[in-house]
C-alpha cells in the first residue's frame, strides 16, 4: 500500500462532530507520516476554525440542516445541497482522495455522497445510539459504519457495522491517577466532595438555571462545585463565582482534571460526552438536551441508564432534582455502583479501531 495516501474528512456543525474527525487525522497521520488530509465543513459553522487550529486544511460548502419548522432556510435548502453537491465534486475532482471519512453533520452528507459515486471507499463514524437522518442515507453507500453502540443494525445494514466506539481524548485514560494534581489545579477543599457541572462549549440553558436555583442547596450539602456554563451564559453567571465553593467557569482547558477531580458530575448526553464518561468512570446525572436532532441526546443518556450505569433526569423532571442529588450524594454503594457499571462500558482503543477499518478499505 502507497505511503502518500490521500484522506478526506467531513464532519463539524458541534465539537461532538469535530473531535473524532481530528482524532481520526492524527492517527492516520501517525501511522502515514507523508498522508495528505482535505477536510470538508459547512460555511460559517465552527469547524472552520477548529479544523486549521488542529493543523490541518478545510474547505467550506454552503450548506445548512433543515430546520423543524417552516423558515426561509427550509426553502432555500435544495439550492443549498444542489451547490453543495457540485462543490463538492470539484474539490473531490482536484483532490483525489484514496478514502473519504464521515463523522456527521451538514457537510458530510454531498460530501460522502459524491465520493462514493465516484467510486472513493467511504467510511462513516455514528457517535450517536440513534443515528441522524444524513448517516441513514449514506449507510446505503457507505462501505463501512463503525459504531458506539449496539443494536444499530435497525438503522444500518449489518454487514457494514463494525462497533467502534467514540474517539475520545488520550489523556482521559489516566485521570485516576490526577486526582491530587486535578484538586490543586482548581483550588479545591480536599474534605469535601466536589461536583462537575457540564453543559457543552456553549452552554446548556436548563442546567445553568437548575444550578443557579440551587446554589443555596449546594451549600447546605456541603459540596463544592465546579461549574462550566458556557461561552453563551459565562457573563449572566460569572457573578457567583466569588461565592464560596462555587467555581464558574466559561471553558474548562483541563478536562482531564476536571473529570479527576469531580465525586459526582451532572452532564448534558452528547455522543462525545458520554463516552468520555464511561471512561472517567464517576457517577453521572445525564440531563439530555431535548432540543437535538431524533431527540439523540436521550437516546444515548437512555442506553447508559438502561444498564445502570447513570442517572437519567429529563429537563421536564427537574423538579426532582435535589431528592436525586441527596440521595445519591449519601449513598456511597450507589455511586460505586453506578462507576463501574459506566466504566465497563468503555471503549478505549475506539480511535485506533476506527484507523484499522479505514486501513482494510485501502488495501482493498
Amino acid at each position: 500500500m502507497k505511503q502518500s495516501i490521500k484522506v478526506l474528512i467531513s464532519g463539524g456543525g458541534t465539537g461532538g462532530h469535530i473531535y473524532p474527525a481530528i482524532a481520526i487525522a492524527n492517527e492516520l497521520k501517525l501511522r502515514y507520516p507523508n498522508a495528505s488530509f482535505l477536510f470538508v465543513g459547512a460555511k460559517d459553522k465552527m469547524e472552520m476554525e477548529k479544523v486549521p487550529k488542529a493543523g490541518f486544511q478545510i474547505k467550506g460548502l454552503w450548506i445548512s440542516g433543515i430546520q423543524r419548522k417552516l423558515t426561509i432556510d427550509n426553502l432555500s435548502f435544495p439550492l443549498k445541497m444542489l451547490h453543495s453537491l457540485w462543490n463538492a465534486s470539484k474539490i473531490i475532482n482536484d483532490f483525489k482522495p484514496d478514502v473519504a471519512i464521515g463523522t456527521g453533520g451538514f457537510a458530510s452528507g454531498p460530501t460522502l455522497i459524491m465520493a462514493s459515486r465516484k467510486g472513493i471507499p467511504t467510511l462513516i463514524q455514528e457517535q450517536n445510539s440513534y443515528p441522524g437522518i444524513t448517516n441513514k442515507l449514506l449507510s446505503k453507500r457507505a462501505h463501512k459504519i463503525c459504531v458506539a453502540y449496539d443494536y444499530l443494525e435497525r438503522f444500518f445494514p449489518r454487514e457494514k457495522i463494525v462497533k467502534t466506539g467514540n474517539p475520545v481524548r488520550q489523556d482521559l485514560l489516566t485521570v485516576h491517577s490526577k486526582v491530587e494534581e486535578a484538586k490543586t489545579f482548581f483550588r479545591l477543599e480536599r474534605k469535601l466532595k466536589t461536583i462537575l457541572i457540564l453543559g457543552g462549549s456553549l452552554g446548556a440553558r436548563k442546567i445553568n438555571q437548575l444550578v443557579e436555583k440551587h446554589l443555596e442547596f449546594f451549600k447546605h450539602q456541603q459540596v463544592q462545585v465546579i461549574w462550566q456554563c458556557g461561552s453563551m451564559y459565562y457573563n449572566e453567571y460569572k457573578k457567583y463565582d466569588v461565592r464560596e465553593n462555587i467555581q464558574v467557569h466559561q471553558y474548562l482547558n483541563r478536562m482531564d482534571f476536571a473529570y479527576a477531580a469531580s465525586d459526582i458530575i451532572i452532564s448534558r448526553a452528547g455522543a462525545s460526552s458520554v463516552s468520555e464518561l464511561c471512561i472517567v468512570g464517576k457517577p453521572v446525572i445525564f440531563i439530555p438536551s431535548p432540543n437535538v436532532a431524533e431527540d439523540h441526546q436521550t437516546k444515548n443518556a437512555k442506553s447508559i441508564a438502561d444498564q445502570h450505569g447513570a442517572i437519567l433526569l429529563s429537563e421536564n423532571e427537574l423538579n426532582t432534582f435535589p431528592i436525586i442529588f441527596e440521595t445519591l450524594l449519601k449513598d456511597k454503594g450507589k455511586q460505586e455502583h453506578l462507576s463501574e457499571n459506566i466504566h465497563e462500558l468503555a471503549l478505549p482503543g475506539a480511535t485506533t479501531a476506527i484507523v484499522n477499518q479505514i486501513e482494510l478499505l485501502l488495501k482493498k
